[in-house]
């Protein structure tokens, strides 16, 4: 497995090394506060509660979110037990605050594909595309500022894509009850 790791270092070394920047850094790190505990997507979803027409997607959002976040931080990050990059790799400097928790999967990734992949499905193209957009954005930003590895963005993308699959299939099987019901 120390392939893996060598892997991971060499991408996040190569992006501090050639990728930041003194200009780009403020923004990543506006970026990467978009996702912290999901408050965005979370506010976003709870914002489409109000509309008729973004209720259900809103509905299924959260729902995502929940999956994912139960998977990720309750399940995963415990048992993998993975170290942040910023502990191990010797010459990676960290440009946010030391995180609480453990490294695998990516929280703020997962949170960001779950809400992102169900706001694609059942939102307007150009809103889901948008979505999809500050979600990679997310995800990259977590590289950037030297908070996770390359290999929990993935974890992150795979959790949080399975989040968004299984909430919209629950909410189709729920949706297709309540409206044959009346």
């Amino acid at each position: 497995m120390d392939w893996i790791l060598d892997f991971d270092a060499g991408i996040l070394l190569f992006i501090q090394e050639y990728i930041r920047q003194d200009f780009l850094t403020p923004l990543v790190k506006f970026i990467t506060h978009l996702g912290d505990a999901g408050w965005f997507w979370i506010a976003l979803s709870v914002v489409l509660l109000f509309f008729k027409k973004t209720r259900r997607a809103g509905i299924t959002a959260l729902l995502a979110l929940l999956i994912g976040a139960l998977i990720t931080n309750v399940a995963l990050k415990n048992l993998v037990a993975r170290i942040r990059p910023y502990e191990v790799i010797e010459d990676l400097h960290l440009l946010i605050e030391k995180q609480s928790d453990y490294s695998f999967p990516s929280g703020h990734t997962c949170a960001s594909f779950a809400a992102g992949l169900v706001y694609l499905k059942m939102l307007p193209r150009r809103y889901g595309v948008a979505a999809i957009l500050l979600a990679v954005l997310i995800a990259f930003s977590r590289l950037y500022v030297g908070v996770h590895y390359p290999t929990d963005i993935l974890g992150g993308i795979l959790v949080g894509s399975f989040a968004a699959w299984a909430a919209y299939r629950l909410s189709e099987r729920i949706g297709k009850k309540y409206y044959n019901a009346k």
